[in-house]
Order: structure tokens, then sequence, then C-alpha cells
């Protein structure tokens, strides 16, 4: 919105006022996190005492006495805080980033589509207990569909529409290997489902705990940022290069206004994290995971760094990882257990690990992966 308004007066910007900045995508981006980052301090106790009032708190319940009694404190504490997230999000988009481009486009119908699946279900739940129905929620194959069919839409107009004349746009590239690998339409479509259902899906298991989705979302966010930034900036205007073709990278022309939108993640994320550090006033919610999550895989596609993912997002693998070895490893045994509850995070909790312990030690762990992930862009 505010691009095309300086596009209009770009005329008195150049001459008058000799202000070139706007043009830059790195400066939108600052912008839009700080623009963000208001907007989520700003509106977070509005939204959270409405949030009061229409009796959307959540009693954290698990398979688990002991961590039922380590979580009664939290009882009655309002949910479905990613409203808040989004909030900052899209008005910090629509703001800075040039909305005309495919890929903003793109992931502005992501983040409503899944914010719109995970309100659903966390609205299901939070009324069970009123009309005496399972606290479930939606199922996890109702999920699933809504996940796959989004997945398969954005693979779609990904591989037949914007990368029809981006090569780089429609191959593989491994970690540590030069040269990118030729992908068809369906190799294209099975990798994005499975990156942005698993990426959603894996956040949303993570966020069990105060502050910890949140701050592990801020660090994956920045990494985007810097690799939205890299696919399509310029590192030379003078000899012609990009930060991609001086990295061996794969480029990718026009996502680095999708780092806008990534950036916008990030400063939501902080401001969020105000109300939803230790001891939190609001949980996020499956409204705020799941668009949060399905945005990082959607950016790992776009850039085409599905495979250099688990990397970036350690903490959410491993999260999601300790659930289905605990499910596996629990009905082939016959109901033994390798953790005493999954994810991970509860194990160490009933451990003896304090809530603020486990939090911090695997925002450590997640920024040591992110610092990983962008050393091996190095080693190409």
């Amino acid at each position: 919105m505010l691009l095309k308004l300086f596009e209009y007066f770009q005329g008195f910007l150049y001459s008058k006022l000799h202000f070139y900045a706007w043009h830059e995508v790195s400066f939108r981006a600052v912008l839009a996190l700080l623009t963000s980052l208001m907007v989520s301090l700003l509106w977070g106790p509005k939204i959270i005492r409405w949030l009061v009032r229409m009796k959307v708190g959540d009693t954290p319940e698990f398979d688990h006495a002991t961590l039922n009694e380590l979580t009664r404190h939290k009882a009655n504490t309002p949910t479905m805080g990613g409203l808040i997230i989004l909030a900052g999000v899209l008005i910090s988009t629509f703001l800075w980033a040039d909305i005309r481009n495919q890929f903003v486009i793109k992931g502005i119908f992501l983040l409503v589509w899944l914010g719109a699946l995970g309100g659903v279900d966390d609205w299901l739940k939070l009324t069970a207990k009123i009309k005496h129905r399972s606290r479930d929620g939606l199922h996890i194959w109702e999920k699933l569909i809504f996940q796959i069919g989004l997945a398969v839409l954005l693979a779609s107009f990904l591989y037949l529409v914007d990368f029809k004349e981006i090569a780089d746009g429609r191959m593989l590239w491994l970690p540590f290997y030069k040269k990118g690998i030729e992908l068809g339409l369906f190799g294209f479509t099975l990798m994005t489902v499975l990156v942005v259902t698993a990426t959603s899906n894996a956040v949303n298991l993570t966020d069990g705990m105060d502050g910890l989705a949140t701050g592990c979302m801020g660090i994956v966010s920045m990494v985007f940022v810097i690799l939205c930034y890299m696919a399509s900036e310029p590192l030379s205007l003078a000899m012609n290069q990009t930060w991609a073709s001086d990295l061996l990278l794969p480029q990718v022309p026009g996502a680095g206004e999708l780092g806008i939108v990534c950036a916008a993640v990030l400063g939501a994320c902080l401001g969020f994290l105000w109300y939803n550090c230790h001891p939190a006033q609001v949980f996020m919610g499956d409204v705020g995971s799941l668009p949060l999550g399905g945005l990082i895989g959607y950016a790992a596609v776009v850039t085409r760094h599905e495979l250099l993912l688990p990397i970036v997002g350690g903490v959410f693998v491993i999260e999601a990882a300790s659930v289905l070895i605990q499910v596996g490893y629990f009905r082939h045994s016959g109901g033994k257990r390798i953790f005493q509850c999954a994810p991970l995070h509860h194990h160490f909790h009933l451990k003896g690990w304090s809530e603020p312990q486990v939090v911090v030690r695997f925002w450590l762990l997640g920024a040591a992966f992110a610092a990983l992930a962008l050393v091996t862009l190095k080693l190409r």
C-alpha cells in the first residue's frame, strides 16, 4: 500500500527529498518488522481482553497426572492469541510489501487459509465442554485435507506459473551440492505438500510451553528473511550479481518481497512474546501455530531450500520426531514409552527442568541450528 504511494510520488521523493531507500527490500523489511512489533504490542492487551470476555480460556490437559499437576496454574488462560500475530503480520505486509508480488499474494492466502483452519480447531476445542463433546477439535484427517489441498494449490501455481521462466525454481537443491536436480510437476507438488503440512504441524506440536514456539519461530523467520533476500537481491549492481549467484544458490527473482512477510512474522513474534513469555497471559493456539508453520514451509519452497529447512527448524523437527517415535514405540511395544511424555519439552519438564529452563534451552538450540544452516550456504 505504502509502496504504491511512494511510486506515485517518486518524482517528488527523488528530486526534492533525495529519498531512494523505499526501493530497497532491506529497508522495507526493517520497517515491516518494527510495524508488526508495534501492532502486536499495542493491540495485544485489547485482543487478550476480548478473548477473556469471549471466555476462550483453556486448561491444558495431558495423559499424565504429574504434568497436569505441573500445569494446573495455567487454567483458564485465554488462547487463540495467534490472532495478535496474524494481525501484526497482515497489517505490516499490506503496508510495506509489494502486494502485487506473486509470492506475497500466495503468502497472504496461506496465512488466511491456515489461520481460519486453526481458528475452527481452537473454537471446537474450547466450546467442547459446554456442548459435551470431545476436546479433540478437528480430527487429524480433517486438518490434513485442508493442509494438503492448500499445498497442492500453491505447488500448482508456483510450478506452472511463477516458476515457468525460472529454471532454478523447478529444481531440488541439496545442501553442500552446487547444482539442482530437475523436478517434474508431481515431484514438486509432493515436496511442497510434505514441507508445508509437516512444518505447519511441527510448529503446532511445539506450542506447548510459554514462549517456546513463539521464540523458535522468531529465530527461524529471521533466517528466512535472509534466505529470501539472498535469493533475488543484488550483491553488486555494477557487476550485475546477486547474492544467490555469488554463493551458487538458487536464484528466484521476486522472492525478496516474501522476505518482508517473514520480517513481519519476526516482529509480530517478538511483540507476542511480551505477553506469551512465562507466566503467559495468552496462548498462541492453532490459529497462530498452523499458519506460522505453513508460512515458513512455503518460504522454504519459494526459495528452494526445502532440504535446508530441517536444519533451520531443527527444534521443530526434534519435537515432531519425538511424538512419532513415542506413538510408534507405544503401539509396537504393547504400551511402553521411550519418553515420559511427548512432545520432548514435556519430557524434560517431568525430568525436573523448570518451564523457563526448557524454553530458554530450546531457544539456544534453535539459534545454534539457525547458525548451522546459514554456514552451510557457504559450503557449496
